[in-house]
């Protein structure tokens, strides 16, 4: 599972690592440290003629058949495991797959009744790209919505004890074949959607003042304790 992000990074820098166009509207756009469902994230696409363009959306699936926009605060996560076959995910995955790139995600261990939140990052302080799905969404009213879905999969060794879901990270070397529009074979694109490899994320605990998503701001992605590493991210 992954409902929480941090999303900081200059858009110029994200669409220069990503090779992309940036198409975003800069207008009320701004950094976040707590993103959840509904809210803005950002995603990647590529068109037939290969031309990548970095896009604003909301965060939740709204399949083209959807009754009300509502409906996407339910689907901000697809498992790999039916994300080809399910109906309200299975349209997007053969022809709307984004690279859905963040700075870090929260995750909570849960003990009993209490509920201990941690951030993870890339070890490498690069960004995070995860494998997404977009859809374009219009009301009878003529309101058209762009909205994007994270992939999860089974926990790595990187999650350790704190989740049995993660985010499906894709590296450098396959953001071209899950973004090609060309492919469509199942077969060819479940096989990226497995668990990062072991030393991929960090992660440390941070404060439980990141489960209320009112609460904004930098101090969110620090560390409570004082003896782990700082956060570096490179250029």
């Amino acid at each position: 599972m992954c409902g929480r992000i941090a999303l900081y990074s200059d858009p110029d820098r994200i669409a220069r690592i990503l090779e992309a166009q940036l198409t975003l509207d800069r207008e009320g756009w701004g950094p976040s440290w707590n993103v959840g469902p509904t809210d803005p994230i950002l995603g990647v696409s590529e068109d037939d003629h290969g031309i990548r363009s970095l896009s604003a959306y909301r965060w939740g699936l709204l399949p083209v058949g959807a009754k009300d926009p509502k409906q996407s605060a339910r689907a901000f996560n697809a498992r790999s495991e039916t994300v080809a076959t399910k109906p309200t995910f299975r349209s997007a995955f053969r022809r709307g797959r984004v690279l859905v790139p963040v700075d870090g995600f929260f995750e909570w261990r849960t003990e009993g009744k209490v509920k201990t939140p941690s951030f993870f990052t890339r070890s490498d302080g690069q960004l995070l790209v995860f494998a997404g799905l977009r859809e374009w969404w219009r009301s009878p009213a003529g309101e058209v919505i762009r909205s994007a879905t994270i992939i999860t999969a089974a926990a790595g060794p990187d999650m350790g004890d704190i989740h049995d879901r993660m985010p499906v990270v894709l590296e450098q070397e396959t953001w071209e074949h899950w973004l090609d529009p060309a492919v469509s074979n199942r077969d060819e694109l479940e096989p990226l959607l497995v668990p990062a490899r072991a030393g991929t994320l960090i992660h440390y605990q941070v404060d439980r003042a990141v489960g209320n998503v009112r609460n904004n701001g930098p101090e969110l992605i620090e560390a409570v304790d004082d003896r782990q590493p700082p956060l570096g991210i490179s250029p």
